[in-house]
């Protein structure tokens, strides 16, 4: 996934994929597709030899020769390499920090010892909207008379109908067609376009009422050992002024926007780096879980499962909790938008479109508790007091019927205007006030988990792990209420230490805790349930919360640790058993085979959270471990591995399938919550390195298989490196810290470390 805030490209290995503009899902320029056995491709570029006509293609899309191809994807570029009849093609892809077009950069080079003539062509099929079959009729084309680009627009895209796309040939077109039809030819296919058996150049036809695309060609001569590069831009702008703008800006100085687009990665990667014995996770740490998350989960909200384009209220604001010393910014940015998405009542849209602002209302339960505790969170984590006081509107719609779980609709903002405080003030008043006779929160259509949509859908059903969720929210946003006298932080407390003693009543069942109750009071995730009899996040969020009694805490995560991890099939399951056969119905988790994704698959989101849960415990030899088991490098260290994996070793998988024939198989992978969160396992978790205002906190953590660690630091101008190691055997008793050399007096753990502009070194020294 290749993205800056407003625009993107997905590309796959094959050399396909499709852009968008502005949304992901509302303004697909090219058409995106999830056949994972065709990988069909909306966009291409041809190369054929003018003397025997031969054609191929520089990636493996749309035709492929046989010869070997070359995949490379890197942080904001991919890059492709082939060679097929002498000649040797490279392609390189990448957007601009800011602008709405992507850039593909073809380098040829005559292998041979003869001239060559080669006709190159790049083809755009165009969707301007969400479905090509919907827009397609509407869609007009023509040349640009400034630029010679072909531009094409969609009036009756509903979203974007001023908006202008284009495709160029780096200004060397010679000719062209805007129809499909002519170029593919009847029932023809991007593999063999019927423009490209003969010689013959395109039509220049354009205009309205065809079957809408653009595809441009051009001549080129290659002396013995010549390089050449041929650029092609496509791109949206939001009037022909701007489209023809962009054209003319892209067509030089390209080097340049590539060394912009690496800086970028290169500040935001870069702000923490890591050095541990296990290199698969300096890889995930240093680069791949925090692209993921912004590129894909914040940016581009778009992969090959899901073309989404909306922001999901609690996702996004998951994805920013790990963003503070890489952009927390962005967090900051991202807490104003969410907030704004909030009903006057309290609840939030669920997910919404952000060009539209339409979006979903729900009776989703844990929505009401993630925006204080991201806020909290980043507060805690930046210092940043004045965020609190932001003013942001709320919405007004109408509320759901009795019979009602959800409803899409167009909200209007509110006249009432208050500030992110009270907005995640608010949402805490709601969540408390939707307590159940267990003295639970309700489950309503689900918590965290939206597949048990019909555990608690009658509004009598309680969660337990939504309790954990509050008792962790109450305890880090107390602080901030009593610091502006609000009489709530006392009701909040006493409300928490209700829901603290339900959880120890009612919750344990004996060696670990439940899940939810159902409607009826019959309990979820215990002992005598016939399917999920436990539930990963219950126990983890025992943990995390801080609120559990310690010794049941632990007792619950080794049993989750016992029923739920499988160590020798590099699993970690959200529950045990599946749903399969139960009278009672959970919801839609149970349209999923048994051992696929929510139901009773490894869930990575709710597994990362487990490993969360080991570092807290102390127990970091198993926190170390099992963020090995569930780091994809490692499902992919042989070709077997690979076969089994099937899907990405770079990046988070939302799931893996937990049963035969699909044992250890990927799925959903890129546009997953996990990619953040195992970000936080990795640097809090086990390393025990977060970020307080201007100050560093470091509870230096040691898994007993390491002699040490070291994490470089950049922080505008403050530098440091922190070096952890075990005490060597020399007698000394008690561990050692030195900051520039100096050895500081002891202190309690966490250490707090101010941090000050310049170059500095903390030394770390633990005693086994």
């Amino acid at each position: 996934m290749i993205a800056n805030s407003g625009f993107g490209f997905q590309a796959s290995a094959l050399g396909s994929g499709y852009t968008w503009a502005g949304n992901s899902k509302e303004n697909q320029l090219t058409p995106w597709s999830n056949d994972p056995v065709t990988d069909p491709a909306g966009e291409a570029i041809y190369i054929r030899d003018e003397d025997s006509l031969a054609l191929w293609s520089p990636t493996a899309q749309p035709i492929r020769d046989g010869g070997q191809y070359v995949a490379r994807h890197g942080f904001g570029y991919s890059h492709f390499e082939h060679q097929a009849h002498g000649i040797h093609s490279e392609l390189l892809q990448y957007v601009p920090v800011a602008d709405p077009v992507k850039i593909s950069r073809l380098t040829l080079h005559n292998l041979t010892g003869n001239a060559r003539r080669l006709c190159i062509t790049c083809y755009a099929e165009w969707v301007l909207g969400a479905s090509r079959a919907a827009s397609a009729p509407f869609i007009t084309t023509r040349m640009d008379e400034q630029t010679g680009a072909m531009l094409a627009r969609n009036p009756w895209n509903a979203a974007f109908p001023e908006r202008v796309a284009f495709l160029d040939l780096g200004g060397r077109q010679t000719s062209w067609t805007g129809d499909r039809s002519e170029f593919l030819g009847y029932q023809g296919q991007l593999a063999a376009p019927a423009a490209l058996q003969g010689g013959r150049p395109l039509s220049g036809r354009t205009g309205a009422g065809i079957d809408p695309c653009s595809a441009l060609q051009t001549h080129v001569d290659l002396a013995p050992g010549q390089r050449l590069e041929i650029l092609v831009l496509l791109g949206q702008g939001e009037s022909d002024e701007q489209a023809s703008a962009l054209i003319l800006r892209y067509r030089q100085d390209l080097d340049e926007v590539l060394e912009q687009v690496e800086a970028q990665w290169q500040g935001l990667l870069g702000a923490v780096q890591v050095k541990t014995p296990d290199l698969a996770m300096d890889f995930m740490l240093n680069g791949w879980l925090l692209y993921q998350t912004l590129a894909c989960r914040l940016w581009a909200r778009s992969a090959f499962y899901q073309a989404g384009g909306a922001y999901g209220f609690r996702d996004q604001l998951q994805d920013g909790m790990a963003l503070g010393f890489a952009a927390p910014r962005d967090t900051r940015q991202h807490l104003l938008r969410a907030a704004a998405r909030q009903f006057v009542e309290g609840d939030m849209q669920h997910w919404w479109l952000p060009h539209s602002g339409q979006g979903v209302r729900t009776r989703i339960s844990d929505d009401r508790v993630w925006l204080a505790l991201a806020t909290a969170t980043y507060v805690r984590s930046s210092a940043d007091d004045a965020v609190l006081e932001e003013q942001i509107s709320f919405l007004e719609g109408p509320s759901l019927g009795p019979d009602q779980q959800d409803a899409f609709f167009l909200p209007q903002v509110c006249e009432e205007v208050a500030s992110l405080y009270e907005h995640c003030a608010r949402g805490l008043d709601q969540a408390m006030a939707l307590t159940g006779s267990l003295g639970l929160p309700l489950m309503g259509s689900g918590d965290w988990n939206d597949g048990m949509n019909r555990v608690g859908s009658a509004g009598k059903g309680e969660s337990v792990w939504l309790g954990w969720l509050l008792l962790r929210t109450i305890s880090l946003f107390v602080p901030l209420a009593r610091a502006r006298h609000d009489g709530r932080a006392e009701r909040w407390l006493a409300h928490a230490e209700r829901i603290g003693a339900a959880l120890e009543q009612h919750a344990w069942d004996g060696a670990w805790y439940r899940r939810a109750t159902f409607d009826d009071g019959t309990w979820l995730g215990a002992r005598k349930s016939p399917e999920c009899q436990i539930d990963a996040i219950a126990q983890s969020w025992a943990v995390l919360s801080g609120a559990a009694d310690p010794a049941q805490a632990r007792m619950a995560m080794q049993s989750l640790e016992r029923h739920l991890v499988r160590y020798e099939e590099g699993l970690s399951l959200l529950f045990s058993p599946p749903f399969d056969t139960l009278t009672q119905d959970p919801g839609y988790i149970r349209g999923y085979p048994p051992g696929l994704r929510e139901n009773g698959g490894q869930y990575t989101h709710a597994a990362v959270w487990a490993v969360l849960a080991f570092a807290r415990l102390g127990e970091t030899d198993k926190a170390c471990q099992q963020f090995a088991l569930l780091n994809p490098i490692n499902h992919a260290l042989n070709g077997s591995a690979m076969a089994r994996y099937k899907v990405e070793p770079y990046v988070m998988a939302a799931d893996i399938y937990s049963v035969a024939p699909h044992q250890g198989r990927g799925g959903w992978t890129w546009y997953t919550g996990a990619a953040g969160w195992m970000y936080q396992a990795g640097l809090d978790g086990i390393l025990g390195i977060t970020r307080e205002g201007q100050a560093l906190l470091i509870t230096p953590r040691l898994p007993s298989h390491w002699p040490g660690f070291s994490v470089a630091i950049t922080l505008e101008n403050c530098h440091y490196r922190i070096e952890v190691s075990a005490e060597p055997p020399s007698g000394q008793q008690g561990g050692s810290v030195r900051l520039d050399g100096v050895l500081l007096a002891p202190a309690p753990l966490p250490l707090r470390i101010p941090l000050q502009d310049g170059q500095h070194r903390l030394e770390i020294t633990l005693a086994r």
